[in-house]
């Protein structure tokens, strides 16, 4: 009999931020996993690879694939010109 385990993600991630340590590392990832998923949520909408909006906004594909994987630290200069390649535009907001 084949049985698995279940440990639901929600569950475990609920566990983990408990930990003030991985709490601190969670939230300081939050703004470029949401920074990632717009981009590729509206990208996709488009329907353009990562090489056609690379060119468009002069870059290159390597560059939007790591903003997209959160493995980047773009300027705002940046951002505002793939908004604006996107059709869309940047809000920055202190909270």
């Amino acid at each position: 009999m084949n049985k698995k385990l279940s440990y639901p993600f929600e569950e475990d991630l609920q566990e983990s931020l408990k930990d003030p340590k991985f709490r601190k590392i969670w939230e300081e990832g939050e703004t470029n996993y949401q920074l990632g998923r717009q981009m590729i949520e509206k990208r996709l909408k488009k329907k353009i690879s990562q090489r056609q909006l690379a060119k468009k906004v002069g870059t290159t594909q390597a560059v939007i694939s790591r903003i997209e994987t959160m493995n980047a630290n773009p300027s705002l200069n940046l951002l505002k010109r793939i908004a604006a390649a996107l059709g869309s535009s940047v809000k920055i907001e202190f909270r």
